[in-house]
């Protein structure tokens, strides 16, 4: 059964800044360790270093593509996120749903994200403190788990390449609904 009473709606742009912020911080540290590299590259070029160029190449590109991949996990943790609030709407706080997305602080902040907007963030929160995870836990679970985790394609699909996911509740239309009726019910000021 659908939630009746959900706390007022925000943009989406704000809950898509939500779920990712601690993705977006550092997509300014790549950013900025991008152009620091690519300069130091450049000087090295210029000045004939093999072994210099060589070194700023590789350090230039791992924050390059470093960049692309976190919009890209921004991207996938947006998604989860609109799954999650659909499904807890519909069903309430879900336990299997949850603990479906623990494995990661990203994850973890999409179901918290989502779980706030619809007035059920205590329960997650309490659910994860059960759990034992704790806020500082940033380093998801399989790659403590399994070292290899980077030639596994439930890796890749699973953190860049979420399918997209159109939500089946359309909240604000929920929120104007709801606007509406706390209008109607409002005594005119001739009364």
């Amino acid at each position: 059964m659908p939630l009746k009473d959900i706390p007022e709606q925000r943009h989406w742009t704000i809950s898509y800044w939500d779920v990712g912020k601690l993705l977006y911080l550092s997509l300014g540290l790549f950013i900025l360790e991008s152009i620091l590299y690519g300069s130091q590259l450049i000087q090295s070029y210029q000045n004939n270093s093999t072994w210099g160029t060589v070194f700023w190449v590789i350090c230039f590109l791992f924050s390059f593509v470093h960049i692309f991949l976190v919009l890209m996990d921004g991207w996938s943790r947006f998604q989860n996120y609109k799954r999650v609030k659909d499904q807890f709407y519909i069903y309430g706080f879900n336990i299997k749903t949850a603990n479906h997305y623990k494995g990661s602080k990203c994850q973890r902040n999409a179901i918290l994200v989502a779980s706030k907007e619809l007035g059920l963030e205590q329960q997650a929160v309490s659910f994860y403190k059960r759990q034992g995870i704790k806020w500082y836990y940033l380093i998801p679970d399989f790659m403590v788990s399994d070292p290899f985790f980077m030639i596994r394609s439930n890796f890749w699909a699973r953190t860049f390449m979420e399918k997209k996911y159109i939500p089946k509740i359309d909240f604000s239309k929920i929120q104007s609904e709801k606007t509406q009726s706390t209008l109607s019910i409002k005594p005119s000021m001739g009364d």
